[in-house]
């Protein structure tokens, strides 16, 4: 499975920003799609994950905030990320499990919030 993800970028606080990855190759064997990310000095973490069934989940310091939604026939996933926080700047990282629970990650898109 490969991951592409698009649509970092820089943003002013209190604005958005939505992030896209697809996945190609193996991806019928997909089962969960969601992002993680990185900020600078601080450790990986969940941001969002969302199911083929539609289940999802939220890291706290985004709910209310960030949307996750998946397009099960082009195998893609969204994060539709509203009212930025500087503090939400980081590497954003797409992943996939497939179902022998091997986690495939993207590539890393680049968001920066200004203040």
């Amino acid at each position: 499975v490969q991951l592409q993800a698009s649509g970092g970028g820089l943003v002013q606080a209190g604005g958005s920003l939505r992030l896209s990855c697809t996945a190609s190759g193996n991806k019928f064997r997909i089962t969960l799609m969601g992002w993680y990310r990185q900020a600078p000095g601080k450790q990986r973490e969940l941001v969002a994950t969302i199911t083929i069934g539609g289940i999802i989940n939220y890291t706290d310091s985004v709910k209310g905030r960030f949307a996750i939604s998946r397009d099960n026939r082009k195998s893609t996933v969204y994060l539709q990320m509203n009212s930025l926080k500087p503090t939400d700047t980081a590497v954003y990282y797409c992943v996939a499990d497939d179902r022998i629970a091997t986690r495939y990650w993207g590539q890393g898109t680049l968001v920066t919030v200004s203040s």
